[in-house]
């Protein structure tokens, strides 16, 4: 039999490689335990850290209070894991690993939505969302300012509300010019400066690497054009990121300008999915408006919708409202409160992003090939292009 001899230099290596070996996967092994969750519960993987509404990219089921999920990601990549239909749940930073979740849950309901809540809940095995945690702590610290000052002026918040609610103007004109509410506009402003302070100075500490690109998405809820210098002070890696294109397209989007309307799913309260080109058939435009029963700009816009409607339905113009509620029940309230006199119909989900609406109300013109000739109108800019054209 012959000897083998390792040398020094080669144990050490054989060492880091074995206690690194999760490194050396080829895709992620997520492994759970949600006590309080029945057999049959399906759990969904959604990706998070964007402002995009993604849909799941796998679902698994408890089975006695265990679940699983397996795959593979080309980089570090958030996701949430959530029950299906559900809000809340966890978010957990993922890459090749095998990665263990334990928590006590259960489905509770708030405001007629239904979370999943986790208490005592522990992820272990993924280096990257540790760094992940220390990465947003500095949002704790913010929260916990916004908390501190959001108390000390419970007192004149809670006068001002009642005094809104009873629809008494004089003590609201009153209680706004008292030194306490001018207080606790100070300490708003100040807080508010400080969470732009903050959040830029994390920023661009990070800005050579993806993560600068992920905490800039993590930071703002929407951007603006403001927001473009910052983007642009990143490293060109970490605008070429995953999460950096996805600021991209935000900031700088291409728009569909004389092209094709993008994809188009939705169902009505009959449960007919729309069909764009019988959609547009026969009018020489068509005005798609995305919108939402809770959107109160969206909401005001419609009676202006409809006395544009009446006025040049008849010349050619049609309407086609796609809402983007999570709950059903709540589009068919709106749309009956509403009295749509147009086609109206609710996202199944792609939608909205297809035609990457970042905000609501949004509206896009199309010509009768489906064609889309104006984009991001506001109302005022609807009525005085129709009526160049029609």
């Amino acid at each position: 039999m012959k000897s083998i001899k390792i040398g020094a230099t080669s144990v050490l290596l054989l060492l880091a490689i074995f206690a690194n070996a999760s490194i050396l996967q080829k895709g992620y092994n997520i492994n759970g335990t949600f006590k309080g969750l029945a057999d049959g519960t399906v759990l969904e993987l959604i990706p998070s850290g964007t402002h995009d509404e993604e849909k799941a990219v796998a679902s698994t089921v408890i089975k006695d209070t265990r679940f699983s999920f397996n795959g593979t990601v080309d980089g570090p990549r958030l996701f949430r894991i959530a029950v299906k239909g559900t809000y809340g749940g966890c978010q957990v930073m993922v890459y090749h690993t095998k990665i263990s979740i334990t928590a006590n849950a259960a489905i509770a309901e708030r405001n007629n939505n239904k979370f999943l809540d986790l208490k005592a809940l522990k992820i272990t095995g993924s280096p990257v969302h540790e760094t992940y945690l220390e990465k947003v702590a500095y949002r704790e610290m913010l929260n916990a300012d916004h908390e501190a000052y959001n108390k000390r002026g419970e007192a004149i918040t809670s006068q001002l509300w009642a005094a809104k609610k009873e629809k008494n103007q004089a003590k609201v004109d009153s209680l706004i010019n008292t030194p306490a509410y001018k207080q606790l506009m100070a300490e708003e402003k100040a807080f508010f400066d400080k969470v732009g302070k903050v959040s830029t100075e994390t920023i661009q500490a990070h800005k050579d690497s993806w993560w600068g690109a992920f905490l800039m998405l993590n930071a703002y809820s929407y951007f603006t054009p403001e927001q473009k210098p910052l983007f642009e002070s990143l490293s060109d890696a970490a605008k070429d990121s995953y999460y950096g294109r996805k600021i991209k397209d935000e900031l700088f989007p291409k728009g569909f300008l004389n092209q094709k309307a993008p994809v188009f799913e939705a169902a009505s309260s009959a449960k007919k999915d729309a069909d764009l080109s019988q959609l547009v058939k026969g009018h020489k435009y068509t005005l798609v408006d995305f919108w939402a029963s809770w959107c109160g700009p969206c909401r005001k816009s419609i009676p202006g919708l409809r006395a544009l409607y009446e006025e040049m339905n008849s010349k050619g113009l049609q309407i086609v409202s796609i809402s983007i509620d999570k709950k059903e029940s709540d589009w068919l309230k709106a749309e009956q409160e509403e009295n749509l006199k147009w086609p109206s119909f609710l996202d199944k989900g792609t939608t909205s992003a297809a035609w990457k609406v970042r905000a609501i109300p949004a509206m896009f013109l199309l010509n009768e090939k489906g064609v889309v000739v104006a984009e991001n109108l506001n109302l005022e800019q609807l009525k005085a292009k129709l009526k160049e054209s029609i």
